[in-house]
């Protein structure tokens, strides 16, 4: 239990002690998120705040994970690696889709190749156990894939992708130190401890973001840990062993894992992208009903610890009908946020350049050196 404190503790300090510096150089190199006819912010907001949350995340579980006994935490933290350079030149300097997805894909092949980080059995969902190991491979792939980009877009309004990472990193972590899995567990209160740190400066109104950087290494942890948390619960000699182990995997993190599910197949119908950014997310949703950033917020984190706990307690149904009676609430609950939704307002962004008006911009993060006006029309 020390251990754990300590690690938190560590995670906690070095992000806090690390975000006033960031904001200092943002302020002096002028580097702002610029809000756009997407976003929900009306004012320009230091990003990267991802850089403080993966330093406490990494020197904390440096400090306390011995590798030398969890020899697949080496390839842990090369994943997580690839996913933070990633997302930090996504904050700078916009990548494609393309781009973004390859290097998802190799920091889940590391994840899954040499990590042992994989789903070989669905558990009883939909009648499946074991499966063949192509299907089991491409499994493992959707699921980190997916949640991995779960927290990179759920990151749309102050504090909220936060607050699903604490909530996620704290019940995953209890599990693991239940079960005696100590270095799953330091890791979960690692990067809690860090989050904790970054939510004093990110609620609402935020004076940081997380950016790519931070929202999608959050994705990448809770990844590994969910795919750990449903082979460990499924194990013949584990201390507590979980009925519906997949069932609950996905209430733990149903919030942005279903929204995300549910934004790409509208995507994919439409003939998009699945990663064309619109503005059709839960928080949007729940934005346009009337809440604020705290309401939606804490609605989201209510809904999520609400499915939890039907799932829990619910486990001896099932994982089939645990699952159909999680998705049919769910969809109810979105079908309610469709119904009689009023008109949407559209934020357009113009930069005065040399005369001309422009309304995209190469890069997130934008010095403000142009002249910038922001205009909300109907």
């Amino acid at each position: 239990m020390l251990d754990v404190l300590l690690t938190a503790s560590v995670s906690f300090i070095i992000t806090f002690l690390a975000i006033p510096v960031i904001l200092q150089i943002a302020e002096q190199k002028k580097l702002y998120d610029i809000p756009d006819e997407r976003k929900v912010h009306t004012r320009p907001v230091a990003s990267l705040g991802g850089v403080a949350i993966f330093g406490g995340f990494l020197l904390a579980s440096l400090l306390s994970i011995q590798g030398y006994l969890n020899p697949e935490f080496q390839y842990f933290f090369a994943a997580a690696l690839v996913i933070f350079f990633l997302g930090l030149k996504d904050d700078l300097m916009v990548l494609s889709a393309s781009k973004k997805f390859v290097g998802q894909v190799i920091a889940a092949s590391i994840l899954i190749h040499l990590g042992g980080i994989r789903l070989d059995s669905m558990y009883g969902l939909l009648g499946f156990n074991e499966v063949p190991e192509a299907f089991g491979l491409a499994l493992s792939y959707l699921t980190i894939i997916v949640v991995i980009n779960s927290f990179n877009l759920i990151d749309g309004i102050d504090g909220l992708a936060t607050s699903l990472g604490i909530l996620t990193m704290t019940i995953l972590g209890i599990y693991f130190f239940i079960v005696g899995q100590q270095a799953y567990t330091l890791l979960a209160f690692s990067l809690a401890g860090s989050l904790v740190a970054f939510i004093i400066f990110n609620h609402h109104p935020a004076k940081i973001f997380m950016g790519d950087s931070g929202s999608l290494m959050i994705g990448l942890v809770n990844s590994i840990l969910v795919i750990k948390f449903i082979n460990v619960a499924n194990a013949p000699l584990v201390a507590v062993p979980v009925q519906s182990a997949v069932v609950i995997g996905f209430a733990i993190l149903i919030v942005p894992l279903l929204d995300t599910l549910r934004v790409f197949s509208i995507r994919i119908a439409n003939g998009k992208s699945p990663f064309t950014p619109d503005r059709n997310h839960v928080h949007h949703l729940l934005l346009e009903r009337g809440l604020g950033h705290v309401g939606v917020t804490l609605t989201c984190i209510g809904i999520n610890i609400g499915f939890i706990l039907l799932a829990w307690f619910g486990r001896s149904l099932g994982p089939n009908y645990l699952l159909l009676i999680m998705l049919t609430l769910a969809f109810a609950g979105f079908g309610l946020l469709y119904y009689r939704q009023p008109r949407r307002r559209r934020m357009v962004i113009a930069k005065r350049i040399n005369g001309t008006t422009e309304l995209k911009t190469t890069s997130k993060v934008v010095t403000l050196k142009q002249e910038t006006a922001i205009a909300d029309q109907n």
